[in-house]
């Protein structure tokens, strides 16, 4: 697989080779020993998968403290534009956010590292799962709003569906203040 590094330290794009026939195709979704050349020596504990329609945004969301997760995240079916926003305390890009589309097709994936707001908008039906680094805890959980109008991400979707916990977190702005300089 090819590992890619992105404008923001830590956060990697994945591109695992897929080898196609008349039957299919077959991947490595994750292979310990290429992360590792990366220096991404990352122990999983919990897998997550969900379903959402085209024209749903969930997130962005993180968990903090003791109970922060690093993220490998990709799509098993349809396409999303998924989100990470740098929330690391006295990093040179705290407060800017790298996304990535995820699509079936190409089968590829974002490595998110703890410290980091995550969310993503689904542009197909989709099928998306995820590995975290820490159990969920939810006390321990937290968000930006999607719309934050300082981080002014295009979603690409015009109508969003959010939940209504997702509707009610605070801006950057105001998760600096509170957390005192981030997470």
């Amino acid at each position: 697989m090819e590992i890619r590094e992105t404008p923001i330290k830590d956060v990697y794009e994945i591109y695992p080779k897929v080898f196609k026939d008349a039957r299919g195709y077959f991947l490595e979704s994750y292979r310990q020993d290429s992360f590792e050349k990366k220096g991404l020596n990352t122990t999983w504990v919990q897998d997550n998968q969900s379903y959402s329609e085209a024209g749903i945004v969930r997130g962005l969301h993180f968990q903090k403290g003791e109970h922060a997760q690093a993220k490998l995240v990709r799509v098993i079916s349809g396409k999303v534009l998924d989100v990470c926003v740098d929330l690391r305390k006295g990093s040179d890009t705290y407060g800017k956010f790298h996304s990535v589309v995820l699509d079936e097709k190409l089968q590829n994936m974002l490595y998110v590292p703890k410290g980091f707001a995550h969310g993503f908008a689904v542009w197909e039906d989709a099928v998306f799962t995820y590995k975290c680094s820490n159990l969920y805890n939810k006390e321990s959980e937290g968000g930006i709003i999607w719309n934050d109008k300082q981080l002014s991400i295009d979603w690409g979707v015009s109508e969003p569906l959010l939940s209504e916990k997702d509707q009610l977190w605070p801006d950057i702005e105001k998760f600096t203040e509170i957390s005192k300089g981030g997470l």
